[in-house]
Parts: structure tokens; sequence; C-alpha cells
């Protein structure tokens, strides 16, 4: 099979906005469209402290195939992150060190894969910051296709090349391009709003308190 690529448009935030987004964290953004757009827990960070704000660049790859991955890398523009499906098979590794530094020196703002990786010691080493399923030592083949810049399934979220892709310690948050500006405003008061409760929380107040939940009485389970 042949390697396709869909023809793709996006706008690109400016650096402002991205700035902005880099206060809005995943588990937020994701509170502000009804708990949604939110990867599944497989998908983790290779390391601690990762954080992660970029464009999506998709690809879907054949089954235990890179070739698609290598033929993206000299497309991606700097800030994208390298989002891919690889259906999160566990048992061949999509992507190593090698294909990571080719994509640093894209200026890859990061990868998202749902599969394997291998030379995960190199890769957490690394400052680009990397989220997979797992890792194994098995290498890929290439020659089965893949496909680039295509709508993609990915730890189960859709994803279109142009969404925001948002990473921290807590896994991986997608919010539509069409909804950017949105999800921003509602994710910044979100941010302010969470400051505030938890200053008042360190003051003495407790979260029932916060809620509105009143303390149930005790009962006599007797009987």
């Amino acid at each position: 099979m042949a390697i396709l690529r869909r023809s793709m448009t996006y706008t690109p935030l400016d650096a402002a906005t991205l700035q902005r987004w880099k206060a809005v964290p995943p588990a937020v953004a994701g509170d502000c469209m009804n708990r949604d757009r939110c990867m599944d827990s497989t998908v983790s960070p290779l390391g601690e402290g990762m954080v992660m704000v970029g464009h999506a660049r998709t690809v879907s790859v054949m089954a235990g195939d890179n070739s698609a991955v290598h033929a993206v890398l000299p497309l991606l523009q700097p800030g994208e992150v390298l989002v891919i499906t690889a259906g999160g098979a566990g048992e061949v590794a999509i992507i190593g060190e090698i294909i990571a530094e080719c994509a640093m020196a894209r200026g890859c703002a990061g990868i998202v894969l749902d599969g394997a990786v291998r030379d995960v010691g190199s890769l957490r080493a690394m400052s680009m910051p990397i989220y997979a399923t797992g890792a194994t030592p098995r290498g890929p083949h290439k020659g089965f296709g893949g496909e680039i810049d295509a709508p993609i399934a990915c730890g189960g979220v859709v994803v279109e090349p142009g969404d925001l892709v948002l990473g921290d310690d807590d896994g991986i948050c997608v919010v539509p391009a069409a909804r950017l500006a949105e999800v921003l405003v509602q994710g910044e008061a979100q941010v302010a709003k969470e400051a505030d409760i938890i200053a008042k929380v360190r003051s003495g107040v407790t979260t029932a308190e916060l809620s509105g939940m009143a303390v149930p009485e005790p009962t006599d389970a007797a009987g």
C-alpha cells in the first residue's frame, strides 16, 4: 500500500495566544469541553514534568510499519505536534531515538503515539515531550504504507490536522480548531476560579462547604 497524503490547511495561532494556552492544563481544557476530548490513560508521558502545546500533524500507520512517519518528517513545521495512531498496538515500536531526533531538529513540539516506542532511555533524556502506550525493543517494518494529514483516532479521541494538542503529566487533551477561542476564554476563567478555591481550602474551608453539600446526620443502622 502507498503512503497517502491528504490535502489540509489550518491557520496557526500566534505566539502570544500559544503562550496563553500554556497556562491552561489539559485537565482544565477537558473540563471546559464537558470532560471530553481527553485521551485514554494508556497514552502517557515517558517522563515527568512534560508540558506540550502545539497544532496537530496527523499520521496513521499500518500495523508494525513506520514508513509514513518517516515520510511526514520533512513536512513538519516548527511548533507542530506529531500525532500518530498505531491502533494502540504494542508489539512493534513505531518510533525510536532516530525519528525523535529528526522530529526535534525540525522544531517539533512533541510526539503523541497510540502505540509503542523503543530507545526509551534516550527518549526520556530529550527536551521534547513524548507520549506513548508502552515500549518494546522490536523495531518496525517499512513498505506497507500509511496516511498523512487525515483525521485519526488516537487514544480514544478524534484528532484532525490543526487541532490544538495539550500535554502535561496527566496526559493529553485535544481541542478542536473550531473551538480554540471559546475554550481558551473558558479555560483561563476556570484556572482563576480553581486558584481561588485552593486559596479558600488552604484557609480551612472544606470542599463540602464550597459546594453547598450538607454533611449527613448519623443514622441508626440497627433494625
